[in-house]
C-alpha cells in the first residue's frame, strides 16, 4: 500500500517527533557523492517542504495542516528500515534499553501512550542518529579527498611547463582524448576533470584564462536565495535541485581552495514587521537545504544590533535584520587555480590560442562526419596548427553558438546573453566583514553590496545584450546601482558618482534547451548537448557549480565517444596553492622575508602555499622596513615580484597582470593606470619586448581600462560641456581661491603658478606629478587650467560626479594654510632706518 509522504511524516511527527526528524533529515540529505534518482529527488523535495510546514506549526503551537503538493500522491515515503539498526545500536552504547523497530514505529500511535521514558529514548535516538549521519558524511568527504590525492600522478609537481612547451605538446601529440575549447571556469573545470580521469587532455583559450564572464562575477559562491524562494513559492523542482547542487558545490569549493575563498555573512535589512518572519522562514529554509554543509546558522538581529554591525544602514523604519552566510572568492584567481591545477596533472593548456575551424572525418561505421579536433592559431605569433582529439568539448560561455555554428552552420542559437554590471566604490561604504542584500529593488532585481579586497562591490544588473568579447558598462546601469545603494544607506553617507573607482560588465550566457519542444523557454540551469557530429556543448549554469557541470559533461562525453576513463575525482581535490596554506602563514612571510604585514597577508590569500615562491622574486627595497617587496602603487599591496610570477602563470600581456593575476584594474582604474608603465617595463625586460611592443601593450591596457573597466564613464563626469551649477556665494569663493594662484590675473594657471604657491607654504611636489594633477582638469589639453575649467571641476565635485580631485584638494589646503598665516609684515625689526 502506498502512503502519502506528507500524512506519513505528520503522523510520525505527532507520534514520535524525534524519530520523524531523523527520518526527514536523512531524506533531505542523501549521499552527496552518489547521483540521486528522480524518485529520490522528489522525495527530498516533499520531505523538505513538509518539515518546514511542521516546524512552523510546532513553533506556533497549532495543529499541523496538510498542504498538498503535486508530488504527494505519487511518491511513497522511503522506509525507516535501513536507518534503524545503526540508531538502535547507538542507544545501547550509552546504556539505554535497546528498543525494537516496531516499538519506535508504533510508539505514540494510540492517544496518550507516550511516556517520559519513550521521550528520552527518542531524544537519544535522534541525537546519536544525527551524530552518526554527520560523522558518516565527514568521514566520506575525508576519504574522497585522500583517495583523490593518493591515486593521481602529478607530472609537474615543481614548475609548470612554459607556454611554448604547452604549445609544442598541442602540436606534437598524435591525438588527445579530450580537447576543451574555452578557458573560463567551466572549461578549466572540464580540463581538470578529464585529466584526473586519466584522459589525455588539451585546453585552448583564445584570450586569457578567465578573461570573460568568469572574472566579472559578483564574487559570491552561493546557492541562490532567490532561486530557493521561487522553488518553494512555485513548487519548482528544477529550481530546488539547482539550489541544492550549488550548496553542495559551495562547501566543496570552500574546502579545496581555502586561500581564495571564505564564508561571508550577508545582512538582509527589514523595514516592515511582516517581512521579518517571512524572510526568516526563507533564510532558514536555505540553511535546511544546505544541511550539514550549512556554513553557519542564520540569525535575527534587532535594530540596535544591526546598526552596530552595519552603521551605514538607513535607520528610519528599520525593524531588524537577518544575517545568513554564503561564500566569497577571488573569481579570476580561482579560475586560474583550476587551469593551473589541470596543467600540473598533465593537461596541455594554452591561452591566446583560438580555434579557426573544427576538423572532421567520416565515421567508417555510420558514414557520417565526426568532429576529430580543431585547427588552432597562436594569437601572439599567428602560427596555425592542428590539434587532433577523439572528443571536442565546447565550453565557450557566451560564444557557445559561434563554435556550434562551426560544427553546423544551420544550427539554431541557444545562447541568450544577459549583461550584469558591477561597480566598485571605496571600502568605507561597508563594514570589512559584512555584506548586504537588497532582495527587492525598484525594478524587482536583486542587488548585493559586498566587501571585497578592502573595497566594496555593488551589483548586479540584468539586461539583454549582444555577445561581445569587450562588454562596456553603461552609465545608466551605474546610476541605477548607485540609486539602489542610496535607498539602503543612511542619509549621512553621501553616495557620489565620483566614488565609483571601477565598473565592469559581464555577459551571463543564459541558454535555451536545444532538445526542448519550446525553444523560447530559458533553461535556468545548465545544459549538456551532443551534436550529430559528436561536438559536446556545456552551456549556462553558475560559477559555483562549475565542478558538477564539468563532471556531468565528461560523463556525457565518455559515454558518447566510448572513452576509457576512470570515475570523477574532483570532489575534495585541492587546487593550486591550497596545499600548505594556513590562516597564519603570512606571519612566516613577514618573519622570513621582511615583507609588510599587509603585503604578506595579500600574498597568502592570493597564492596560498605558493606565496613563498612569489616572495623569493620580490626585490630588496633598500629601506629599513620593509626589507623586500616594492609596491606597484602605494595604496595597494601588489608588489613588483608578482609581475614576474604572473609570467610563470602564463600571463602574456599587461592586461593579464592588472586584470587577472592581480585585480588592480577591477579595484581602481586610476591606480592601475599609474602602475602600467612599471608593469610593462618589467614584462618587457623578462619577455624581451621591443619598444614598439611595449608601446602597444601600454596603449592596449589603457584602452581596456578606459572602455571595459569604466575609466571612460569616470572621465566623462568632467567635460568641456559640463554644466556649472554653483550659486553666487560659491562662485565668489572659488574665484577668490583661483586668484590666490593666478596672481597676475591671466585667467589661467600653470604648473609654475601652483609650484610658487606651494613653495610659499613649504610644500614640495615633483614637477611631473604636478603636470599629471593639472592634466586631470585641463579639458582643452593646452597645458593650463582656465578659470572656467576650474569652475566646472568645483561644480562636478559639488554634485558628487567627481571625488578625490587632487587639484581641488591641493588648492583648498593651500588656501586654508595661507589664511591661517595672515599677511606677512614688511616692517624691519625695531622699526628704525
Amino acid at each position: 500500500m502506498t502512503t502519502s509522504p506528507t500524512l506519513g511524516l505528520q503522523t510520525a511527527w505527532q507520534s514520535h517527533r524525534q524519530c520523524a526528524f531523523v527520518y526527514v533529515v536523512r531524506t533531505i540529505l542523501p549521499n552527496p557523492y552518489a547521483r540521486a534518482t528522480d524518485g529520490q529527488r522528489k522525495r527530498q523535495l516533499v520531505a523538505l517542504l513538509t518539515l518546514f510546514i511542521i516546524i512552523l506549526k510546532e513553533e506556533d503551537g497549532g495543529e499541523t495542516s496538510v498542504v498538498q503538493s503535486p508530488y504527494v500522491n505519487n511518491v511513497a515515503p522511503p522506509p525507516l528500515e535501513r536507518y534503524w539498526t545503526t540508531v538502535a545500536e547507538r542507544c545501547v552504547l550509552i546504556g539505554s534499553a535497546r528498543p525494537t523497530k516496531q516499538e519506535i514505529l508504533d510508539d505514540g500511535v494510540q492517544e496518550g501512550s507516550e511516556t517520559d521514558s519513550d521521550h528520552r529514548v527518542g531524544a537519544v535516538a535522534t541525537v546519536f542518529g544525527l551524530s552518526q549521519l554527520i560523522e558518516y558524511r565527514k568521514t566520506q568527504a575525508r576519504l574522497a579527498h585522500v583517495a583523490a590525492e593518493a591515486e593521481l600522478r602529478v607530472p609537474f609537481a615543481d614548475d609548470f611547463p612554459a607556454r611554448q612547451a604547452q604549445l609544442a605538446a598541442l602540436q606534437n601529440t598524435e591525438e588527445f582524448d579530450v580537447l576543451v575549447v574555452g578557458g573560463g571556469a567551466t572549461g578549466a573545470g572540464c580540463a581538470l576533470d578529464a585529466v584526473t580521469r586519466n584522459l589525455k587532455t588539451a585546453l585552448v583559450e583564445r584570450s586569457d584564462f578567465s578573461s570573460g564572464t568568469s572574472s566579472r562575477s559578483t564574487k559570491l559562491i552561493h546557492g541562490g536565495v532567490r532561486y530557493l524562494q521561487k522553488a518553494i513559492m512555485q513548487l519548482d523542482y528544477e529550481q530546488y535541485m539547482m539550489v541544492k547542487e550549488a550548496l553542495h558545490e559551495r562547501a566543496n569549493l570552500l574546502e579545496i581552495a581555502p586561500h581564495l575563498s571564505a564564508p561571508l555573512p550577508i545582512m538582509l535589512p527589514v523595514y516592515k514587521w511582516w517581512q521579518l518572519p517571512y524572510y526568516w522562514a526563507g533564510i532558514k529554509m536555505y540553511d535546511l537545504v544546505a544541511g550539514i554543509q550549512c556554513l553557519k546558522s542564520s540569525y535575527i538581529l534587532s535594530k540596535t544590533k544591526a546598526l552596530e554591525l552595519f552603521p551605514m544602514l538607513k535607520k528610519d523604519k528599520l525593524v531588524g535584520a537577518i544575517v545568513y552566510y554564503d561564500g566569497q572568492h577571488n573569481d579570476a584567481r580561482m579560475n586560474l587555480a583550476i587551469a593551473l591545477t589541470s596543467a600540473r596533472y598533465g593537461a596541455a593548456v594554452a591561452n591566446y590560442t583560438e580555434v579557426v575551424h573544427l576538423l572532421k572525418t567520416n565515421d567508417p561505421q555510420t558514414g557520417k562526419e565526426k568532429v576529430c579536433g580543431a585547427r588552432c592559431r597562436d594569437v601572439i605569433t599567428g602560427r596555425e596548427f592542428d590539434v587532433k582529439a577523439k572528443c571536442v568539448i565546447n565550453a565557450t560561455g557566451p560564444f557557445t553558438d559561434s563554435l556550434r555554428k562551426m560544427d553546423n552552420q544551420d544550427t539554431k542559437n541557444i545562447c541568450q546573453p544577459s549583461a550584469g554590471v558591477h561597480i566598485v566604490i571605496p571600502g568605507y561604504y561597508s563594514p570589512d566583514n559584512m555584506g548586504l542584500l537588497d532582495p527587492a529593488t525598484s525594478d524587482g532585481r536583486v542587488i548585493f553590496f559586498l566587501p571585497w579586497e578592502k573595497m566594496t562591490i555593488a551589483g548586479t544588473t540584468d539586461s539583454p545584450t549582444s555577445v561581445t568579447a569587450h562588454p562596456v558598462p553603461g552609465e545608466d546601469d551605474i546610476n541605477f546601482i548607485l540609486n539602489e545603494v542610496r535607498n539602503y544607506l543612511s542619509p549621512d553617507v553621501e553616495v557620489r558618482r565620483g566614488d565609483v573607482l571601477a565598473a565592469w560588465s559581464g555577459i551571463r550566457p543564459l541558454v535555451t534547451d536545444p532538445n526542448s519542444k519550446d525553444t523560447q523557454s530559458i533553461c535556468r540551469n545548465h545544459i549538456v548537448s551532443i551534436s550529430d557530429s559528436g561536438l559536446v556543448t556545456i552551456a549556462g549554469g553558475k560559477w559555483t557549480t562549475y565542478r558538477s557541470m564539468a563532471e556531468e559533461t565528461l560523463d556525457a562525453a565518455i559515454k558518447a565517444h566510448s572513452l576509457s576513463a576512470e570515475p570523477c575525482k574532483t570532489v575534495g581535490l585541492m587546487l593550486e596553492g591550497a596545499k600548505g596554506w594556513t590562516p597564519t602563514l603570512y606571519i612566516r612571510l613577514v618573519q622570513d622575508y621582511g615583507l609588510e604585514n599587509e603585503v604578506a597577508q595579500h600574498l597568502v590569500s592570493t597564492y596560498g602555499g605558493k606565496a613563498f615562491d612569489v616572495a623569493k622574486m620580490a626585490q630588496v627595497t633598500g629601506q629599513r622596513w620593509p626589507i623586500v617587496g616594492k609596491r606597484l602603487v602605494s595604496e595597494f599591496p601588489y608588489i613588483e615580484g608578482e609581475v614576474l610570477y604572473a609570467i610563470k602563470e602564463y600571463a602574456c600581456t599587461a592586461i593579464d597582470v592588472i586584470a587577472r593575476r592581480t585585480r588592480l584594474g577591477f579595484l581602481n582604474v586610476q591606480a592601475a593606470d599609474e602602475a602600467l608603465p612599471r608593469i610593462v617595463q618589467i614584462m618587457g625586460k623578462e619577455l624581451d619586448w621591443s619598444e614598439e611592443r611595449k608601446t602597444a601593450e601600454l596603449d592596449a591596457a589603457r584602452k581596456f581600462l578606459y572602455l571595459e573597466m569604466g575609466y571612460r564613464s569616470r572621465s566623462e563626469q568632467l567635460t568641456k560641456t559640463s554644466e556649472i551649477n554653483l550659486d553666487n556665494q560659491e562662485v565668489a569663493r572659488y574665484k577668490k581661491r583661483f586668484h590666490k594662484f593666478d596672481k597676475e590675473s591671466k585667467g589661467f594657471i600653470t604648473t609654475v603658478d601652483v609650484q610658487q604657491v606651494l613653495e610659499s607654504i613649504n610644500v614640495h611636489i615633483d614637477e611631473n606629478a604636478l603636470h599629471e594633477i593639472l592634466n586631470e582638469v585641463d579639458l582643452n589639453k593646452n597645458g593650463q587650467v582656465e578659470i572656467d575649467e576650474f569652475m566646472q571641476l568645483m561644480s562636478a565635485v559639488k554634485k558628487g560626479q567627481v571625488s578625490d580631485s587632487r587639484l581641488a584638494i591641493l588648492m583648498k589646503t593651500a588656501e586654508e594654510t595661507l589664511e591661517k598665516r595672515g599677511p606677512v609684515t614688511v616692517d624691519r625689526s625695531g622699526g628704525g632706518v
